[in-house]
């Protein structure tokens, strides 16, 4: 066994996993890893030992990716780990992240940036609390695909009805919070029935096997198919160079976050306002003529404006606003409740800036789907927020700009990470649907 084809990268498809607690969802990724022959022999291998210690028949599949000391020694998922495999059809970047309610947050990272959700349901439970707010997560954060696995189906002796009550409940609820491509694949897991190939225990079952679908999923986008927005990481000021060339260089370091970049083309500095072109794209490897999302590079533009960390160049085709005053969707993950008067940094792109929680608007219920008045946000809430930022940010409504319409909510004393939000109304207009 082994990796069967390098990552080609025209293919690349970024996926996440999220459950509830006991779902299945490591035995499901080690079953799609193992049965695509993603894994290692010497990896299998420490799969087969630990699994005979423990007086298991057969090799414990989920512990392929239960890598954790802790993890291993709880039996449940806390950190989100990133795998990395393909077929002949594409290739993945796997985050699997926790089931457990107390690491929602880390569900939100992983899901943050994937294309599409892979997300568990015990065919015996249907739909729990756990599953609603991972959906709500997944419609917030505008993940274009969403593929519910109703798992241990074999528990169930195959019953197809039992599988249509639980799918039927899947759907309208993703409906009600504004998912629209939300596909459900009947799976057992443990016995690997419908993860790679299609099980003949389900008959009455006609579509794809989980992997064919995420083989046959379309791709999210072009890479340059929204504006150029960069934000600067660092200015790079060269105080004395070997080489004459170098001691007048004056660049502006970052990552493409959308859009593209050619020599030439016209650019805006927010939230100053000063325009200019673009002269030179530079890499460790050399000068390019033009860059997209997600490279990292150097800008070189024309005019000697002032530019610092925290500054978002953007095509001056397409110029966002700039703000001070931020409503939001928020997924509280602190211990501690969010309420009106708190005082937090806001972080955006590579800015962060102080703010001020005005108003919290309203908690959104995973029963019901609605936004309920609430004065405060409690650990893995989600709702709706207003902010007072003491200096301006570029800021675009996240269902417009992934890149430019995230931000994160820290603690100012000690830095931690109090909530992840989405500039605009998409919790109104999610729970309103």
């Amino acid at each position: 066994m082994g990796i069967a084809t390098p990552l080609p990268t025209s293919t690349l498809l970024r996926l996440a996993t999220a459950g509830s607690v006991d779902d299945g969802k490591s035995t499901l990724v080690g079953r799609l890893l193992y049965d695509s022959k993603s894994v290692l022999a010497d990896q299998f291998d420490a799969v087969e030992r630990v699994s005979r210690d423990r007086g298991l028949a057969q090799a414990d599949l989920a512990l392929l990716t239960d890598g954790l000391r802790s993890e291993r020694e709880q039996g449940i998922t806390i950190d989100v780990a990133y795998r990395y495999f393909a077929t002949a059809e594409r290739s993945f970047i796997l985050a699997d992240c926790p089931g457990h309610v107390q690491y929602t947050r880390n569900t939100v990272t992983g899901a943050s940036t994937a294309d599409v959700v892979v997300l568990l349901v015990d065919v015996r439970k249907g739909l729990l609390e756990q599953t609603s707010r991972h959906l709500a997560v997944a419609s917030l954060l505008r993940v274009p695909h969403v593929v519910v696995v109703v798992n241990k189906i074999d528990l169930v002796d195959y019953d197809e009805a039992t599988y249509d009550t639980v799918s039927a409940q899947v759907k309208a609820t993703a409906h009600s919070l504004g998912l629209s491509d939300v596909t459900t694949v009947p799976v057992s897991a443990l016995a690997g029935d419908n993860v790679v190939t299609r099980s003949d225990r389900t008959p009455w079952y006609d579509g794809p096997s989980l992997l064919e679908h995420l083989e046959q999923l379309d791709p999210v986008g072009e890479p340059h198919s929204e504006p150029l927005r960069f934000p600067v990481q660092l200015v790079i000021r060269p105080q004395s160079a070997a080489e004459d060339r170098f001691r007048d260089y004056r660049g502006y370091a970052g990552q493409v976050a959308s859009g593209l970049v050619r020599v030439g083309d016209p650019v805006t500095v927010l939230p100053s306002g000063r325009t200019s072109t673009v002269v030179g794209i530079d890499t460790a490897d050399g000068e390019l003529t033009e860059a997209f999302s997600p490279q990292s590079v150097t800008l070189r533009l024309a005019d000697d404006v002032d530019i610092s960390r925290g500054d978002l160049i953007v095509t001056s085709r397409s110029v966002p606003s700039v703000t001070q005053d931020i409503d939001g969707t928020v997924a509280w993950l602190a211990e501690r409740d969010l309420r009106a008067g708190s005082k937090v940094l806001l972080k955006h792109g590579t800015r962060t800036v102080q703010a001020l929680v005005k108003n919290v608007g309203g908690r959104l219920d995973l029963d019901r789907a609605e936004l309920l008045p609430a004065d405060t946000l409690g650990l893995n809430d989600i709702g709706h927020v207003t902010l007072r930022l003491a200096a301006p940010i570029a800021a675009e409504e996240y269902l417009h700009s992934r890149s430019t319409g995230a931000f994160l909510l820290v603690d100012p004393h000690d830095g931690t990470t109090l909530a992840a939000g989405m500039v605009g109304d998409a919790l109104l207009s999610t729970a309103a649907v």
